[in-house]
């Protein structure tokens, strides 16, 4: 009979979390003790520590702890949901990942447990609703859309090299964002690569639309041949 397997994973951002029950010893206790008391098989315990719950690219134990699951095809084992990621989205995002490499996600406070037939349909109904929310803003977005269209509002964004006019409807020419297409066009012209150009804006300290320093090459190609059209 194959031996089941599981890596926990441990997160806290603050210390006063020790106080609300979810320090690292905390968390740890009651995870080893669903791992002893499901029969499972402890490989290896990750803890990202001080560590706010964003990205998990930016969570070293995290990414070390899905990589290892995914490997082993074991249980990555947490505390709660909001231990794992703070969005729904990131959520379902990991829950996947693990899923399609063979491995389970069980999360103690929410009993989400995918090893199980009612796990996975509780995963996949925090999936659905997921996707039901993204939905819902999507149409809240069309919305707003279609009712600043019909009272002649302006839509989208402002290109480079424009303003908003007084009206909210009609662009004007920015003369100083005139003059750096001008320059980008220039610079073109001589042969300069999209890359380099960007590297020039920016040594010469000339901000992006949205007051940036840091200009894209793709950005500054896109506002060349907007511009050559």
């Amino acid at each position: 009979m194959t031996k089941l397997t599981a890596v926990i994973y441990i997160r806290v951002s603050t210390e006063d979390q020790a106080t609300e029950g979810v320090s690292i010893d905390a968390q740890h206790s009651k995870l080893t003790a669903w791992c002893f008391a499901n029969d499972y098989e402890l490989i290896e315990s990750f803890t990202d520590a001080g560590i706010s719950g964003g990205r998990a690219d930016n969570r070293p134990g995290l990414q070390s702890a899905i990589e290892l699951a995914c490997s082993t095809a074991s249980a990555l084992v947490v505390y709660s949901l909001s231990r794992l990621a703070r969005s729904t989205k990131d959520t379902i995002a990991i829950g996947e990942l693990l899923e399609k490499s063979g491995a389970d996600l069980v999360s103690l406070s929410e009993k989400i447990d995918t090893t199980s037939a009612a796990g996975k349909m509780i995963f996949r109904m925090l999936a659905v609703m997921a996707e039901f929310e993204k939905d819902q803003v999507s149409e809240r977005t069309r919305f707003a859309m279609a009712h600043k269209k019909s009272k002649g509002e302006r839509v989208g964004t402002i290109p480079y090299g424009y303003d908003l006019k007084g009206d909210g409807v009609n662009l004007v020419e920015n003369s100083s964002e005139q003059e750096v297409i001008g320059l980008m066009a220039s610079l073109r012209n001589s042969g300069r690569s999209y890359r380099a150009i960007a590297a020039e804006l920016e040594s010469r300290g000339v901000l992006t639309k949205s007051g940036k320093s840091n200009w894209d090459h793709k950005t500054v190609s896109n506002i060349v041949k907007a511009t050559a059209a």
